[in-house]
C-alpha cells in the first residue's frame, strides 16, 4: 500500500512539472514571431481604467518590429525616414525570459538595463504588455500611472 501511495505521489509531481513546461512552452510558442507595435498608452493607476493618453503609431514607426523567438532571443528593430521613404534604422539584441504564473517577461537587450514587464494579453495576434519600471504620475493625482504597450502580428 505504502508502495502504490508512494508511486502516485511521484506520478503526480512528475505530470505536474510536465504540465508548467507545457504551459510555459506553449507561452513561448504564441510569443513567437514579429510583432508590430499597434497603440501605447497611459491609463491611470488610480483605477487601472481610465486613458490619460493614447498613441498610436504613424509613419516609419509604424514598421518598428519586436520580435521573439522560443530560444529566448529578442530584438527591437527601428526605422525611419520620411514619408514613404522608411530605411533601416537600427536594430537591438537581446534575450528575455517569461514566467508564465506570474506573467512576468523581462527583456534585456544587449548593452541596456533589464526591463519588466508583465504580460496581460497573450494570443496568437495580440499581445498586450503593462510596464512595470519607470512610470511616474503624468495627471498629477498623487498615483503613479501605468504604461502600456498593445501589438499586434
Amino acid at each position: 500500500m505504502k508502495k502504490q501511495l508512494l508511486l502516485f505521489a511521484f506520478s503526480a509531481l512528475a505530470l505536474t512539472s510536465c504540465e508548467d513546461d507545457n504551459i510555459q512552452a506553449y507561452e513561448v510558442d504564441m510569443m513567437k514571431g514579429a510583432w508590430k507595435t499597434n497603440k501605447t498608452e497611459i491609463i491611470s493607476g488610480k483605477d487601472n481604467k481610465t486613458v490619460i493618453t493614447s498613441d498610436t503609431p504613424s509613419g516609419c514607426s509604424a514598421k518598428n518590429i519586436t520580435e521573439f523567438r522560443t530560444d529566448y532571443y529578442t530584438s527591437y528593430t527601428a526605422y525611419a525616414g520620411v514619408g514613404a521613404d522608411c530605411q533601416l534604422n537600427s536594430k537591438t539584441e537581446g534575450t528575455f525570459t517569461y514566467d508564465t504564473e506570474s506573467k512576468d517577461l523581462v527583456i534585456k537587450y544587449n548593452n541596456d538595463n533589464e526591463r519588466k514587464y508583465k504580460v496581460v494579453i497573450l494570443n496568437s495576434t495580440e499581445l498586450r504588455l503593462m510596464q512595470t519600471f519607470g512610470n511616474i504620475d503624468v495627471d498629477g493625482d498623487q498615483v503613479i500611472d501605468i504604461n502600456y504597450i498593445s501589438y499586434k502580428r
